[in-house]
C-alpha cells in the first residue's frame, strides 16, 4: 500500500498541495522557534537571555505543534472525503481496512517529508531574524549567535511527521466510520470539560492584583479553553443559530437549508473562525490594556514584560497565519468539490449571479456565527482582566481590535468562498454535472 500511497500523490499532486501548505508552514514555525532551544544551548549564553529563549521556543513550539495537527487535519478530511468514492471502490475491491490506512497515511506522511524538507532553509532565515528582534529589544544579548541543531531539526520533522499521521487516522476514521447521532462520542465531554476550565480561569483573574506581573495568564487561557470549548461544539452551534434564522429571500432560504445539510461538513471552518476571533481579539485587547497601562503610570516595561508582549504577538501571527491556511484550504477545497451542486443549480435555471448570492449568504452567516462565538469567548478574559487592572468593564481599545480581527476573518472567509465559486462557474454547467457524475 506504500508504493499505491506513492503513486496517488504522483499522479494527482494538485490534490495533495493544501496538505504540503500546512506542513510546510507548519515545520518552518517549529523549527524556527525550537532553534532558539540549540541558541540557548551554547557556552557562554547567559541565564536571562538562555531564560528567554527557551520560553519563547516552548509556548510558541507547544501552540505550533497544536496548529500544525488542526491544520494539516482540516485539509486531509476534505481529501478523504473527497476521495470517498475511490476508497469504497479499493475496498471492495479486497482492501482491508488496515491497508486503507497504511495507504491514507503513507500518503500523508510523504506530503509531509517533502514539506519538512522544503521548510529547512526557511527556518534557519527565520530563526536568524527572531533572534535579531530579541537582541532588539534587549531581551537577549547581542553576543548571542544563533544555532540551528538537533532540536530544531529533529522537533520539526518529527513534530510533523507525527501529526500529519495522527491527523491521517483522524480524517479517515471521520469519513469511513457511520454516522453517529450528534451529542455521542468524547467530543462532548472534551468540549464541556474545556468550558469549565476556562470559566474557572477566568474567573480566577479576581484573585490577582492589579500589579501582579502574572495577572494576564489566568484571563488568556481562559479565553483560549473556552474558544476551545466553543469549537468543538461547532456543529451543534451552527445547526441551533440555522435552527433559530428565517431568511427572506430565495438565496438567504436555500443557503440556510445547504448549511444545515452540511453542518458536520463546515465544523472544521468553524472552528477556525471561533478560535482565531477568540485568541486574537483576547490577547491583543488584553496586551493593548497592559501596555497603556504601563505607559500612563510612567513605568519601565521589564524583561519579563517584554518576552510576555513579545510571545503574545508572536503567537497571534502564528495563529493568523494558521488559521488563514486552514480556511483558504478548506472552503477552497469544499467550494470546488461542489462544482457539480452548482451546475444542478445552473440547469436548473439558476444564474451564475444567484448561485454566487446563495455562496455569499452561506459565507455570511458562517463568518457572523464564528465571529459571535469566538467573541463571546474572548469577552469571558477581557472583562475579568479589565476590571482587575482599571477598575472599567470593557477597554476603549476593544473596538479597534475587534474590527480588525472581524475584517481579517471576514476577508479570508468570503474571500475564498466567493472567488473559488467564480473559478468553479467558468466551466460549463453540462461539464461540471458530468465530469463528476
Amino acid at each position: 500500500m506504500l508504493l499505491l500511497a506513492l503513486r496517488s500523490v504522483r499522479q494527482r499532486p494538485g490534490r495533495f498541495l493544501a496538505t504540503l501548505l500546512s506542513a510546510f508552514l507548519g515545520a518552518a514555525i517549529v523549527m524556527t522557534f525550537n532553534s532558539m532551544h540549540d541558541t540557548a544551548g551554547q557556552p557562554g549564553v547567559d541565564p536571562v537571555s538562555s531564560e528567554t529563549l527557551r520560553t519563547a521556543a516552548g509556548v510558541v513550539g507547544g501552540y505550533g505543534t497544536l496548529l500544525v495537527f488542526f491544520a494539516v487535519a482540516s485539509a486531509l478530511t476534505v481529501n478523504v472525503r473527497q476521495r470517498a468514492a475511490e476508497l469504497e471502490l479499493l475496498r471492495c475491491s479486497g482492501a482491508t481496512p488496515g491497508q486503507l490506512r497504511g495507504m491514507v497515511v503513507g500518503e500523508a506522511v510523504a506530503v509531509a517529508l517533502v514539506g519538512a524538507a522544503a521548510a529547512t532553509l526557511p527556518a534557519v532565515l527565520g530563526g536568524r531574524l527572531l533572534l535579531e528582534v530579541f537582541q532588539d529589544t534587549g531581551q537577549v544579548a547581542g553576543s548571542v549567535e544563533h544555532s540551528f541543531g538537533a532540536v530544531a531539526l529533529a522537533s520539526g520533522v518529527g513534530i510533523t511527521l507525527v501529526a500529519s499521521a495522527g491527523a491521517a487516522l483522524l480524517a479517515l476514521r471521520r469519513v469511513t466510520r457511520g454516522r453517529r447521532p450528534r451529542g455521542t462520542g468524547r467530543r462532548p465531554f472534551f468540549a464541556y470539560a474545556a468550558l469549565v476550565a476556562g470559566g474557572a480561569a477566568a474567573c480566577s483573574t479576581f484573585a490577582f492584583s492589579a500589579t501582579d506581573e502574572m495577572l494576564m495568564a489566568p484571563p488568556a487561557y481562559g479565553a483560549i479553553l473556552l474558544s476551545v470549548g466553543c469549537a468543538l461544539m461547532a456543529p451543534r452551534l451552527l445547526t441551533g443559530v440555522l435552527g433559530r434564522l428565517a431568511p427572506g429571500g430565495a438565496s438567504g432560504w436555500l443557503a440556510v437549508r445547504n448549511l444545515r445539510q452540511r453542518a458536520d461538513e463546515l465544523a472544521g471552518t468553524l472552528m477556525a473562525l471561533i478560535l482565531f476571533t477568540a485568541v486574537s481579539t483576547a490577547t491583543l485587547t488584553m496586551q493593548a490594556v497592559e501596555s497603556d497601562e504601563v505607559a500612563a503610570s510612567g513605568l519601565v516595561k521589564s524583561v519579563d514584560a517584554k518576552n510576555l508582549e513579545t510571545l503574545n504577538y508572536t503567537v497571534v501571527g502564528v495563529i493568523v497565519v494558521f488559521v488563514c491556511v486552514m480556511l483558504v484550504n478548506s472552503l477552497y477545497a469544499a467550494t470546488t468539490y461542489r462544482s457539480r451542486e452548482l451546475g444542478q443549480q445552473r440547469l436548473a435555471g439558476a444564474t451564475p449571479g444567484q448561485v454566487l448570492g446563495v455562496v455569499g449568504a452561506e459565507g455570511l452567516v458562517l463568518t457572523a456565527v464564528g465571529l459571535l462565538f469566538g467573541t463571546l469567548a474572548a469577552l469571558a478574559g477581557i472583562v475579568p482582566f479589565t476590571v482587575v487592572r482599571t477598575d472599567a468593564v470593557l477597554p476603549g481599545q476593544l473596538t479597534g481590535v475587534w474590527l480588525a480581527v472581524a475584517a481579517a476573518g471576514a476577508a479570508a472567509t468570503l474571500g475564498t468562498l466567493l472567488s473559488t465559486a467564480r473559478r468553479v462557474l467558468r466551466t460549463p454547467a453540462v461539464r461540471a454535472v458530468g465530469a463528476t457524475a
